[in-house]
């Protein structure tokens, strides 16, 4: 059946548009589809050239050249249940909180429509959970990065949903929420602690990306050092950092530190001219961090009012695997207090 939904369209590169890129000629051939939506199926190798296979939107094409392009039909908007397993802190019938993995979007998008929290989470709750998020975020009041670990909450009802939203959307100021990262960063910071106050907002140039500007949304991270760690010459060359969020932008913790000229170690984005102080981490350390394959930060701290009951309930979550291995693998200085127990069972203070 769906076979037969599938759509062929077919242009023909006209003279004047030899040695224009790929994407922009078929965005102005065909109509029905955006320029983003056709990059899409270009990168997927949905579009041929000349009977040949091409996966590049900037490809300079030829006049006179057949372009066919196969268009799949449009994907389900409403997200379905997916057996995916969780690791469930806590739940009763209000909310749900887990301890994420690494590698699983929060939430279907271009790209992820399948294998997200969310899938998992219809999965596992049924009709209970909260549809107050909108169709593709149902129960969702916050998110973690696809590669950041650890503490999550999820409303299972409109009214917690409600009340659980409008804490995140108080950041802890005049309620009980609290969120800490714990942090693997490059450098050594010359202070012990401080405040990151700088507003954040879409990079100019890459949309995908965050940057501090000037006229940005608020934004403020608190930090301390935990840990420093030496590099092969017994000098520090990167640090462990308990951060503690006062807004919630997007890639927020990313975006700061990397401001401050300290990065999270593995992170691609919003670090990559550090990739050369790995030369300076023992080989142990150096094999940890190339195992990492993702930004080095973990939610390992959630506190939150439980919506009916009013309780404090605090969840922490231990380092994963990978990052403990990192840990191990650094030398380290100790120079604060380490969060290293998790919590699996809520901690309760009546209100």
């Amino acid at each position: 059946m769906a076979e037969e939904l599938i759509e062929t369209v077919e242009v023909e590169v006209a003279a004047g548009q030899a040695g224009e890129r790929l994407d922009r000629v078929l965005a102005a051939s065909v109509a029905a589809l955006s320029r983003s939506r056709l990059k899409v199926l270009i990168l997927a190798g949905q579009v041929a050239v000349g009977g040949a296979t091409i996966r590049d939107p900037s490809h300079r094409v030829n006049a006179h050249e057949r372009v066919r392009v196969v268009v799949p039909p449009p994907d389900d908007p409403v997200p379905q249940g997916e057996a995916i397993p969780l690791t469930v802190l806590y739940e009763d019938d209000d909310l749900i909180v887990i301890d994420k993995p690494k590698d699983l979007v929060v939430h279907p998008a271009a790209g992820n429509w399948t294998g997200t929290l969310v899938n998992a989470l219809i999965a596992h709750c049924g009709a209970s959970l909260s549809g107050i998020g909108g169709v593709r975020r149902p129960g969702i009041v916050h998110r973690l990065d696809k590669d950041t670990t650890g503490v999550m909450v999820a409303a299972k009802n409109d009214r917690a949903h409600k009340k659980l939203a409008a804490q995140f959307a108080d950041h802890g100021r005049t309620g009980p929420l609290e969120r800490a990262y714990l942090a693997f960063c490059w450098g050594d910071p010359a202070r012990p602690s401080g405040t990151i106050d700088k507003p954040i907002d879409r990079h100019p140039q890459a949309r995908d990306r965050m940057a501090v500007r000037t006229g940005g949304r608020e934004a403020i991270t608190h930090w301390q050092v935990l840990e420093r760690y030496a590099g092969t010459d017994g000098r520090p060359v990167a640090c462990l950092m308990e951060c503690r969020l006062e807004t919630g932008r997007t890639h927020q913790i990313r975006v700061h530190l990397a401001s401050i000229g300290h990065p999270l170690l593995c992170d691609d984005v919003y670090g990559p001219g550090f990739k050369t102080k790995t030369a300076l981490l023992t080989e142990p350390a150096r094999a940890a961090l190339k195992a990492l394959e993702r930004q080095a930060l973990h939610a390992y701290l959630l506190v939150i009012e439980h919506p009916t009951t009013r309780e404090r309930l605090e969840f922490r979550s231990a380092l994963p695997a990978d990052l403990e291995s990192l840990r191990v693998s650094l030398t380290r200085e100790r120079s604060g207090a380490f969060p290293v127990d998790a919590v699996r069972t809520p901690v309760r203070t009546e209100k």
